[in-house]
Parts: C-alpha cells; structure tokens; sequence
C-alpha cells in the first residue's frame, strides 16, 4: 500500500499536531486505469504501402522473349547520392558521353519520360526501366515510380543493372 506521511516539526507549543495520511491506492490505480483506456484507444501509425502494377500471370506461358528496341524504352539508372542517369541507347552505342545525368528537382523525369514517349516509333510499346545500383537509396525509387505515375505509363520495369551499364556508369561517377 502506497502511502504518504507528512509530520509537522514540533515547536515550542504545547500542542501536539496530528500525523497526515494520505494513501495513494487509489491515485495509482486510477493512474493505470488511465493508461490502460489511452493503449486501447489509441490508433497506431499505419505503414504506408506503394501499389506496384504487377501483370497478371500467364496461364499459358511461351518461351518467346520480346526484345524492345532502345527508341521505344528509356532507362533510368539510380545511382548514389541520390544521383540519376538515363539513356536510350543499345549495348553497343551506350557511352560516358550519352549517358546523361538528371536530378529529382521539379518535374525532369516527367519530362524526360514525356519526350522519350513522344519520338518512340511504336508508342504501345513504349517501355521505362528502371535499374537501381547498390548503393540507391529506397526514397529515390519511390520518386522515380512517383513520376512514372504522374507521367501515366503503366509500362515499366525494375530489373537489375547489365554489366555494360554499369561499366559506363562507374566510369561516370569516379
């Protein structure tokens, strides 16, 4: 039992002062109640969660492999410190000069993907890639699937980087 006792100094009166007690019994269960009723009612943070476009599965699935030509793709490589490079360019044509670098200022990969969609021969089949390096961060990911939101595709992918992106790329950021 929790209990407070308060004594009162004896001075030079006669009078004996009485001793208070106050019992804190109730004060600490009404404290838990309290605590109790806040932990029940209280709704959580819930996490927020990115829908991601995924296509059906084929139920019938063929061995045939599309190739998508570099006009009609663009790629978007995420590289560290919140850097982004993007080109439209086939294996052997990709160089440090053609691999151009954009940030995630305003609308620019909006834009770029407007202009790539626009000089793309065969519009339906207009595809964005995007290959995040190891050292991108989750944030610039979610921007960058942001922007293919805003920008209304519904054609892309996330796959990794090749070896000869990422050997034009680590000749860029050195």
């Amino acid at each position: 039992m929790a209990e407070v006792i308060a004594q009162e100094k004896q001075g030079g009166s006669k009078q004996r002062k009485k001793l208070i007690r106050v019992d804190m019994t109730p004060m600490v269960d009404l404290g838990f109640l309290l605590i109790t009723f806040f932990m029940f009612t209280t709704n959580f943070t819930k996490p927020n969660v990115m829908d991601l476009g995924l296509p059906a599965k084929d139920p019938n699935p063929s061995p045939k492999h599309y190739d998508i030509l570099p006009k009609n793709q663009v790629t978007f490589i995420l590289g560290k410190d919140n850097r982004v490079f993007y080109h439209q360019q086939s294996k052997e044509d990709l160089n440090k000069n053609n691999l151009k670098e954009t940030d995630f200022n305003g609308l620019n990969i909006t834009k770029i993907i407007s202009e790539a969609y626009n000089k793309a021969p065969k519009k339906e089949n207009f595809t964005i890639i995007i290959e995040p390096t190891d050292d991108a961060n989750y944030k610039n990911f979610v921007d960058v699937l942001d922007n293919i939101a805003i920008s209304k595709k519904e054609r892309y992918g996330v796959t990794d980087i090749k070896p000869w992106e990422k050997k034009v790329y680590e000749e860029l950021t050195r």
